[in-house]
């Protein structure tokens, strides 16, 4: 996995996870999702990137 993307990878990870805390402890429902949807955008980068590194050796 290229440094950039892994980066990117756990970024958006990351910010969706404190997106999604925050939402909890605020309970506002509209956060929480956003937060969880940023997780999944940041898993489907970081599995992309899985596959191509798999095909490159």
């Amino acid at each position: 996995m290229s440094g950039t993307e892994k980066t990117k990878a756990h970024a958006e990870q990351a910010k969706g996870k404190a997106k999604e805390a925050l939402g909890r402890m605020t309970g506002n429902e509209r956060m929480t999702t956003e937060g969880r949807a940023d997780q999944a955008k940041g898993n489907a980068r970081q599995a992309k990137e899985d596959i191509k590194d798999t095909f490159r050796h």
